[in-house]
């Protein structure tokens, strides 16, 4: 059936996409063939096929702010982002493999939701988190200034992680205190890989690594966003510079 076949395929890059995102991916391959199906009709098909997705829930606390260094302002409280790289958003989220856990850290563009930058590894050390900035400042596009907002773990309030964004003339901001809701994008960033895209448990961290790579990949290409009108990250992040 041409329904199920589309659904398919898209679930092949998504497994975890939801019906009114999907239903955008397959409008226009419904609209080719004159299948008349609505979103409403979509999602009756996909119940009575057993074919929806189930909302997962987990949280792991992955921030130790207890600690001696400096904390910054946050900026963000009253301040949204106008453009592509305005503000970049941070965060470290926790992955397993059979070899053990391991932690990705990634940050993203807080108008576009593009991960720009990312890093798996062994372990939580600025050495690690840092790679991922560097990451980010390498794909940046445009040239005016950006705002690095984060929680206030250790990692990201130590002097060489502050020491690269002073070096980019990158402003810091922190969340308050040990409110997640803060930094809450970078948190549902975080939510969609973990419960859309990596669901499979690897055997270790370089094939974890391969999954990381594909699956960002694809959320920056093809996975359109409520947020941003169905469009993808990429689309939104290069609108305005090309």
């Amino acid at each position: 059936m041409p329904v199920k076949d589309m659904v398919l395929y898209w679930r092949q890059y998504m497994p975890r996409i939801g019906t009114r995102k999907l239903y955008q991916l397959m409008k226009p391959e419904l609209d080719k063939l004159g299948i008349k199906l609505g979103r409403d009709g979509l999602f009756d098909y996909l119940r009575a096929e057993g074919m929806l997705v189930k909302p997962k829930r987990s949280y792991t606390k992955t921030t130790d702010s207890r600690h001696w260094m400096k904390k910054h302002p946050n900026l963000l409280k009253d301040y949204q982002p106008q453009q592509a790289e305005d503000v970049l958003v941070s965060d470290i989220t926790y992955v397993k493999s059979d070899a053990g856990t391991h932690y990705l850290s990634l940050t993203t563009d807080a108008y576009s939701r593009k991960i720009m930058g990312y890093e798996l590894s062994d372990e939580m050390k600025a050495t690690d988190v840092v790679k991922a900035l560097n990451m980010s400042i390498k794909h940046k596009y445009y040239n005016h200034p950006m705002i690095h907002h984060s929680d206030r773990g250790v990692q990201y309030c130590s002097e060489e992680y502050q020491a690269v964004l002073r070096n980019h003339n990158i402003t810091p901001s922190m969340t308050d205190g040990y409110d997640c809701y803060q930094n809450a994008l970078a948190e549902r960033i975080n939510g969609i890989l973990k419960q859309e895209f990596l669901l499979h448990q690897c055997k270790n961290r370089r094939e974890l690594k391969q999954l990381v790579d594909e699956s960002i990949y694809i959320y920056n290409e093809m996975r359109p966003h409520l947020s941003l009108r169905m469009k993808t990250p990429n689309q939104v992040h290069y609108e305005k510079g090309r």
